[in-house]
C-alpha cells in the first residue's frame, strides 16, 4: 500500500484510520461519526468505490458513507490535516475521475425528500435521486425539472445546470434552485440564496460541484400533471433533419423535441417493420394541452413521411421516461444546414452512431435576473454522437461552436467549455474565494490561475 494510503488508514482522517478490518468484513462505526467506514479487502468497498462509468476503476484509501452533514463535515476536515484528496458520490453518474488513494465520501444514504405543496418547493439532501422527487411532488399535482431518468441524482445533476425535458418551459434545473445549505473546503457549513453569500450561490446554479459539498438542496416545483409524451418513428432522410429545424422555430416553450438517428435492434420486442432499420425517432414532452400535441406535431410528420410507428400518450409526467444518449460527442449548432446533416448521416451510415440532436432554447434563453452560469444559453441546438469516427469533431467543427454542458461532458479537461467567458471569469474568482487551495479538484472544478500582481517600482 502506498503512503497515503497508510497514512489515510493509520494515522488520520480524525480516527478513521483505527477502523480496522474485522473478520466478517463488516463496517466500523466510529466515535462521532454516524456513518459506516469501509476499507481495502471488504465487499462494502469493492461495491461501494465504483461510479457509473465501467471503464474507471478507482481505487482509494477509505470508503465513508455519510449518514448526516456533521459526518460530511468531519470526513472533510480529516481529509484536510491528512493532506488525502476528497471525493464525493451519491449515484456516481457524475464521476469521471478516479479517486485513487482519496478519501471517497459517499452522500448515497442522505435521501430525504420534503415537499411544500403551498410553497411549492422541495428540499433534498445529497443522495436523492429524481425518481423519489417525483414520487413525493406527484400526489400534489407538482413536478420538479427533472431529466431523462429517474435514478440520476439530484444534487449532481442540478449543479451541473440540468436541463430536462420541462427546461423550454421553465428553465434548467439550476434556475429552480431557491437555496443550498454547503460545506465549504474550510469546514463552514454555509445557508446561501439571494441574500446570503449571493456568489457562492450564484456559482452552484450550473457552475458545478468543485465550490463545496452540498448537503441539502432547496427547489422549486411546477404545476405539472398530466402530458402528452413518447415517440414517433420515420422514415429516415436528410429532408427530415433539414425540415426538423424550420419545424421548432414555430414550437410554444411547453413543447419539448428531439430527433434521434439511430439503427433499431433486430429484436422481437421491436415492431416488424422497424427491426434492423435506421430511422428517426421523434421524442416528444408536450406539458401544454393535451388536445393540441398532434396539431403541433402535423407539420413536422407531412415533410418527415408517413409514421411507422407511434408511442405518442397521455400519461401522468412522473411516468415519461424520455431516455437519453450517451455524450461520447456533443456540440451546440446554431443552425442545421446541409453540410452539417450530411456529415452526421455519414457518420451514422459509418459507425452506427445515434444521433440525437435536440431543440434547446425557450425559457433556457431568457434567464431571470441573477441566473446562474448553467449552459450556453443562445444555442438552439445540441448534438449529440454515441459511437464518433475519430475525425468526427474536426469535420463537425465547421458547423458547431465548440462549447459544450457540464451534464454532458466526461472530459474533466474541457471544464471551461461550457462556460461563456464573463461566466468563466466569475467562477474562477468565486473558486479563488471559497477553494483558494483548490481542495475540491477532483471531476469539474474550474481552473482558478494565481493572480499576479504587479509591484510598485
Amino acid at each position: 500500500m502506498n503512503r497515503i494510503a497508510t497514512i489515510a488508514r493509520q494515522s488520520t482522517l480524525d480516527g478513521l484510520s483505527r477502523a480496522d478490518r474485522t473478520s466478517g468484513g463488516s463496517p466500523e462505526r466510529l466515535p462521532g461519526l454516524s456513518g459506516a467506514v469501509h476499507l481495502p479487502g471488504t465487499e462494502a468497498y469493492e461495491e461501494l468505490r465504483k461510479p457509473l462509468r465501467a471503464d474507471l476503476d478507482p481505487r482509494p484509501a477509505v470508503v465513508v458513507e455519510a449518514a448526516t452533514a456533521a459526518d460530511i463535515r468531519a470526513t472533510l476536515l480529516a481529509a484536510r490535516r491528512a493532506g488525502v484528496p476528497l471525493a464525493v458520490q451519491a449515484t456516481g453518474h457524475g464521476t469521471h475521475v478516479a479517486a485513487d488513494d482519496a478519501v471517497l465520501l459517499r452522500t448515497t444514504n442522505m435521501t430525504s425528500v420534503l415537499v411544500d405543496p403551498a410553497r411549492r418547493i422541495a428540499r433534498v439532501g445529497p443522495g436523492a435521486r429524481w425518481g423519489q422527487v417525483l414520487a413525493a411532488a406527484a400526489p400534489f399535482g407538482l413536478a420538479p425539472l427533472s431529466g431523462s431518468s429517474p435514478t440520476v441524482g439530484v444534487t449532481g445533476y442540478t449543479l451541473g445546470g440540468g436541463v430536462g425535458w420541462l427546461a423550454r418551459k421553465h428553465g434548467f434545473a439550476a434556475d429552480s434552485v431557491v437555496r443550498a445549505q454547503v460545506l465549504t473546503a474550510d469546514g463552514r457549513l454555509l445557508t446561501t440564496g439571494p441574500d446570503q453569500y449571493p456568489d457562492l450561490f450564484w456559482a452552484l446554479r450550473g457552475g458545478g460541484g468543485g465550490f463545496g459539498i452540498v448537503t441539502s438542496l432547496e427547489f422549486q416545483l411546477y404545476p405539472v400533471d398530466q402530458v402528452t409524451a413518447g415517440f414517433l418513428y420515420v422514415p429516415l432522410s436528410g429532408e427530415a433533419v433539414a425540415a426538423y429545424e424550420t419545424w421548432t422555430a414555430t414550437l410554444p416553450d411547453d413543447m419539448s423535441t428531439a430527433l434521434v438517428v439511430r439503427r433499431m435492434p433486430a429484436t422481437d420486442d421491436v415492431p416488424a417493420n422497424l427491426r434492423d432499420r435506421s430511422v428517426i425517432m421523434l421524442k416528444v414532452l408536450h406539458s401544454g394541452d393535451t388536445g393540441q400535441t398532434r396539431a403541433l406535431l402535423a407539420p413536422m410528420l407531412a415533410a418527415a413521411g408517413p409514421v411507422l410507428h407511434d408511442e405518442l400518450g397521455v400519461l401522468p409526467y412522473a411516468q415519461a421516461a424520455m431516455g437519453g444518449t450517451a455524450a461520447r460527442h456533443l456540440d451546440f449548432f446554431p443552425a442545421l444546414p446541409t453540410g452539417a446533416i450530411t456529415e452526421l448521416l455519414a457518420d451514422h451510415a459509418a459507425t452506427g452512431s445515434t444521433v440525437e440532436i435536440r431543440h434547446w432554447g425557450g425559457a433556457m434563453a431568457q434567464p431571470g435576473p441573477g441566473a446562474g452560469p448553467a449552459g450556453h444559453r443562445a444555442a438552439p441546438f445540441s448534438v449529440i454522437l454515441d459511437t464518433p469516427q475519430p475525425d468526427t469533431a474536426s469535420r463537425l467543427s465547421a458547423y458547431g461552436t465548440g462549447a459544450t454542458f457540464l451534464n454532458f461532458l466526461a472530459d474533466t479537461g474541457r471544464t471551461p467549455t461550457a462556460f461563456d467567458p464573463e461566466n468563466l471569469r466569475r467562477l474562477r474568482d468565486v473558486k479563488r474565494f471559497y477553494d483558494p487551495d483548490d481542495f475540491f479538484a477532483l471531476g469539474h472544478t474550474v481552473t482558478a490561475p494565481p493572480r499576479h500582481h504587479r509591484l510598485a517600482a
